[in-house]
């Protein structure tokens, strides 16, 4: 039998509330210890019940989910957010990263993703939906890349993995991740991975500049 995980879930919602709450509890380790209907009610009741994770939307009355999000620690040092939205903005996703969730969920994620998600989560780890994960890696790129000398990038690039090489030449044909997912047989997130490997070791921030330095360096 799997270990109980607590959950607190925050929607203003009830209807909304009501279709989580039923999804995670059709498993027998999931328990919807409270809910909350705004960022303010979610903070108080994570204070007085610590639950494991507090799932919570963005845009709420009172207190929206990002900012309650930023105050969790204070309230429920140990508990994991996960943020669940309809918003797949950039803005939306970098703010709840820097307010410290753990996870960002569309709510059309399905449940074997979202139950993947909850696992995860709880046991330390980090979850972004595909498309997320996407944002994420293209603003860690425009943002965090040193600048490199030639010499660098090159040593960098000569240390492609024989995945990555291939992936780049499936990039550098036109096709997207979930092609290229679907080629090699893997899942879009490991593709996803590699893919933000190869452009960090060829210091590019998007594919003109990959194409450009493909080609400068002879994959292309």
């Amino acid at each position: 039998m799997e270990k109980a995980i607590n959950i607190l879930l925050a929607d203003d919602h009830l209807l909304v509330r009501n279709g989580i709450k039923s999804l995670l509890e059709e498993e027998s380790y999931l328990h919807v210890v409270g809910e909350a209907a705004n960022g303010q009610e979610a903070l108080d009741l994570a204070k007085k019940i610590q639950p494991d994770l507090l799932i919570i939307d963005v845009r709420m009355p009172v207190m929206d989910g990002i900012e309650a999000v930023g105050h969790l620690k204070n309230y429920a040092p140990d508990t994991k957010a996960i943020v669940l939205s309809m918003h797949d903005s950039e803005e939306y996703i970098l703010k709840s990263i820097k307010a410290g969730a753990s996870g960002y969920l569309l709510k059309d994620t399905g449940k074997s993703e979202f139950l993947k998600a909850i696992k995860t989560i709880y046991q330390g780890g980090k979850y972004f939906s595909g498309d997320i994960s996407n944002v994420i890696v293209t603003n860690y790129l425009q943002n965090t890349v040193p600048k490199e000398s030639p010499k660098s990038t090159i040593d960098n690039a000569a240390k492609l993995t024989r995945k990555e090489i291939e992936i780049l030449h499936f990039i550098l044909s036109g096709m997207t991740n979930t092609e290229i997912s679907g080629k090699l047989g893997k899942s879009k997130r490991t593709i996803e991975t590699h893919r933000f490997n190869l452009m960090k070791k060829m210091n590019v921030k998007n594919l003109i500049e990959l194409s450009s330095k493909a080609k400068e360096l002879g994959f292309s």
